[in-house]
């Protein structure tokens, strides 16, 4: 067993002595990314599934609850469209870090019941603030309702400007390579077909063309510009990266900015709309933003 453990350090190029199998991570690297949290029976980080009451309906819910007594801040997180990223390693490290998370799927969208639509999420989101900031569920959970963040990607990231902008009572506000779908619903009808039919998997009650129509329909008056009152006194971090949706966000800063918010703060990353090869970074910028909140 001795030789065959030799043998499998040698050819995974670990070392037995002398120097650190590993370089030492960058110090502005969260031990969350890559400690797990000391063991804590008593009160152990666990998971719980939620049903979440919306719109006459319960929508599925998992709250990924942080280790350690008492409550805890937590972070609301809002997929996009379809939803294929759940994001749920951002969840899982942000946990680490000491946060509860709370990830949803909207209605009609991978199981949770009734039909998708787009003003819907909005709705869905409302009911998912209310229902972690309800005083019997906050202690069921152990949240700190002093202390909730939204956060959300691409098309959640609209979901979470807007709806961010109308809970005052939220601790921070974040997004990443988020979507102003108010654009795309005014765009051409062919271009909403065709994103539609590419964004469809998995949500009840649609084709591609009605959920175009609804686009158009939902979308536009929930606007980026106008959410920007709502934000200029709650923390907000913009995060873009390089798949052609940066003006949104940025447009969406400088409208806070320009109406005397200074709680904004903003980085651009070289990657992809998934961040598919830079999520650990994604993770780092989000714990150290978090982190700053107090």
């Amino acid at each position: 067993m001795r030789h065959q453990f030799h043998a499998l350090c040698v050819a995974l190029g670990l070392a037995l002595v002398g120097a650190p199998a590993f370089a030492a991570p960058p110090a502005d690297l969260p031990a969350a990314i890559y400690t797990d949290p000391a063991p804590d029976a008593a009160h152990p980080a666990r998971m719980v599934a939620l049903h979440i009451p919306s719109g006459g309906v319960k929508i599925n819910g998992v709250a990924y609850l942080a280790a350690g007594a008492g409550d805890h801040p937590t972070v609301v997180l809002c997929h996009g469209l379809p939803g294929n990223e759940k994001n749920l390693d951002l969840a899982q490290a942000i946990r680490r870090a000491g946060w509860n998370v709370v990830t949803f799927n909207y209605r009609g969208s991978w199981g949770s019941p009734g039909e998708f639509r787009f003003g819907q999420n909005l709705e869905d989101a409302d009911a998912v603030l209310a229902y972690v900031e309800d005083p019997a569920n906050a202690k069921t959970l152990g949240v700190n309702t002093k202390k909730i963040v939204i956060i959300g990607h691409s098309m959640g990231g609209w979901v979470t400007v807007v709806t961010g902008a109308r809970h005052p009572e939220l601790a921070g506000v974040a997004t990443y390579s988020a979507a102003d779908m108010s654009r795309l619903g005014g765009a051409p009808m062919a271009i909403r077909v065709k994103t539609m039919a590419d964004n469809m998997e998995s949500l009840a009650g649609v084709t591609a063309e009605s959920m175009a129509a609804d686009a158009a329909v939902s979308a536009p008056p929930h606007t980026f510009a106008k959410a920007a009152e709502g934000l200029v006194n709650i923390p907000y971090l913009g995060l873009t990266s390089d798949d052609g949706l940066a003006g949104d966000t940025n447009g969406l800063v400088a409208a806070i900015r320009a109406k005397g918010g200074a709680k904004v703060d903003t980085a651009h990353v070289a990657t992809d709309h998934g961040w598919n090869d830079h999520r650990i970074e994604l993770e780092a910028i989000m714990i150290n933003w978090l982190d700053k909140l107090g």
